[in-house]
């Protein structure tokens, strides 16, 4: 029987079992991101071989030389124009997936990365390099976002936890990866191309799934209801309630009471009014500080080992063995994520960034570094797959994409900041003032969602958005 009503079609995908097929839909998604994450964390490992092949000198930097005086002008430069496009995504293009869909954005914008980063992998001074990584990391900040948006409508509200922890599962198998290539190739020039060339365009070769992954994921019904588009949205959820009901052979449970229809024309506007404007500023607040301890350690972890005293090589090989954590931590994350509710979970994970960074800031023995930097990482997996689904159960369908583009933009600024600020600290301070710095943020994080974040745990989006 068709249905007319966009809170039936909520209803109805919330009281789904969490079979087979739904776990397909969020792995083709996740298979996408994990393109993203590879070129998101290559900036760590291909980064001494950028400094090996003198794409950081004054001559080689351009521009981006007049920063010298700062101690910033070499990794930091890399590390900056990367989150630099990265905001500009998420801020001026966020807002898209809300506007087209959520599969035609998530399709464009991996085709952007995989163009713009096998453009980079080609560039023959510093500032070429900076200047690609900036461009690729516009694609990247509109992916992030939209796969943010996609995942928390298609999964009933029992399993969001599990499933964003499953997201990041295969988005950080990426991580390893990366972290192995690099330990491979960087060293070397296979072919008379340099290493680090090799694993730059490795990633990018990713572009030749993208049409077998767009084919196979519908678009989200929640979308389609809220644009009017009633009969597409229909069709849509009688085909997964369909190979849901095949996989548990037995018969659906019956849809809850629908949910008030959304109103309001999805303005960013929309964003200022209660109860969303509170939680705008909460979410803004802490994605600026967050992301100093995520990506001041995920980013830096060779150069940080560097900077201990470690050769080149043999920190590219601890920091492979510490990235072997990466996709780990969401399996772990896997068996409390929907017990726990998600403002707790954001924030053990920051409290345990500040702690095990400090312990690995004071540390020299290898075995204790390694340690150290897979229990830093642990956390950052706890606290990334936490936010990530936290903030997109925050707002209304009509807002999701653009509220959750401008909140988290605020993270892509500060990690753009944060490489100019953890290159100077580490200039300054070593590695000891760059954590305390770190512990110093992961405090504010603590106090802005423990303090003041609503909960959300098994509720469904339409009921958190009111």
């Amino acid at each position: 029987m068709a249905t007319t009503s966009a809170g039936e079609l909520a209803a109805r995908l919330d009281r789904l079992p969490m079979t087979r097929h739904i776990w397909v839909l969020v792995t083709l998604i996740s298979l996408g991101g994990g393109f993203e994450l590879y070129d998101l964390f290559l900036t760590a490992y291909i980064a001494p071989g950028l400094v090996k092949a003198n794409f950081f000198t004054p001559e080689s930097l351009g521009p981006f030389s007049i920063l010298a005086p700062y101690g910033v002008a070499g990794v930091g430069t890399f590390v900056f124009a990367l989150f630099a496009g990265l905001f500009v995504g998420a801020i001026f293009l966020g807002h898209f997936a809300d506007s087209y869909g959520r599969r035609t954005v998530f399709t464009f914008s991996l085709i952007w990365y995989s163009i713009t980063t096998a453009i980079m992998a080609f560039q023959t001074s510093g500032f070429g390099v900076d200047l690609w990584r900036f461009i690729a990391g516009i694609g990247i900040g509109v992916e992030l976002v939209t796969i943010d948006t996609y995942v928390s409508e298609l999964v009933p509200r029992s399993h969001r936890g599990r499933a964003y922890a499953f997201n990041q599962f295969f988005q950080f198998l990426a991580v390893p990866i990366v972290a192995f290539l690099a330990w491979l190739l960087i060293p070397h020039a296979p072919l008379g191309l340099d290493g680090w060339r090799w694993v730059v365009l490795i990633g990018s070769g990713g572009a030749i799934v993208i049409w077998f992954i767009r084919l196979a994921l519908p678009e989200s019904p929640r979308w389609l209801a809220r644009r009017g588009r009633l009969a597409d949205a229909e069709r849509v959820v009688e085909g997964i309630e369909r190979r849901v009901a095949a996989e548990s052979r037995t018969s659906l449970p019956a849809p809850g009471p629908p949910v008030p229809a959304e109103t309001g024309r999805g303005t960013f506007a929309e964003i200022w009014q209660p109860p969303y404007d509170r939680r705008a500023v909460i979410l803004s607040v802490f994605n600026f500080f967050q992301t100093f301890g995520y990506y001041g350690f995920a980013a830096w972890v060779p150069t940080l080992l560097i900077a201990k005293g470690i050769t080149v090589t043999t920190s590219l090989e601890y920091a492979f063995i510490i990235a072997i954590a990466n996709p780990i931590g969401p399996l772990l994350c896997l068996l409390f994520a929907d017990q726990i509710e998600r403002k707790w979970q954001v924030c053990l994970g920051a409290i345990g960034i500040g702690v095990f960074g400090m312990l690995f800031a004071r540390s020299t023995l290898p075995a204790a570094l390694i340690a150290l930097g897979v229990a830093v990482t642990l956390c950052n997996n706890l606290l990334s797959y936490s936010f990530h689904n936290y903030q997109a159960e925050l707002f209304p369908t009509r807002i999701r994409s653009r509220a959750i583009g401008f909140v988290y933009s605020w993270s892509r600024l500060s990690a753009a900041l944060s490489g100019l600020v953890v290159a100077f600290l580490l200039n300054l301070g070593g590695v000891n003032a760059v954590f305390a710095f770190i512990a110093f943020a992961m405090l504010i994080v603590v106090i802005t969602i423990g303090g003041f974040g609503p909960r959300t745990r098994g509720l469904a989006l339409e009921a958190i958005a009111h």
